[in-house]
């Protein structure tokens, strides 16, 4: 049996026991959560397509914690004009293991 969850505004494929990467949450590590917005569910030949979520099917999955992506350099230039300019970032994000798909 899978699922894909929203999450974040991107979409994930998820099975029991599957370990996500998701857009940080304000949640500890250790603590339970409960992703609501289902869009589908698949099981063998049985598919459950939600228009556009699944209203009863849920997914359950508990914190394991937190941290951040490789760093992204973003560089500016214009030829000629001596503008440079480079900042870079460092995604945060929260790492979740799949329990279970309830529905």
């Amino acid at each position: 049996m899978y699922a894909i969850v929203k999450v974040g505004g991107k979409q994930y494929r998820v099975q029991a026991g599957d370990t996500i990467q998701v857009e940080r949450m304000p949640s500890p590590a250790g603590e339970k959560v409960r992703l609501d917005q289902v869009l589908l569910i698949g099981d063998g030949d049985a598919t459950r397509v939600g228009l556009p979520r699944l209203e009863t099917a849920a997914v359950a999955g508990t914190v394991l914690g937190e941290g951040r992506g490789n760093k992204v350099r973003v560089f500016k230039y214009k030829k000629r004009k001596h503008y440079r300019r480079t900042r870079g970032h460092r995604q945060a994000y929260t790492t979740l293991r799949i329990d279970s798909i309830e529905g």
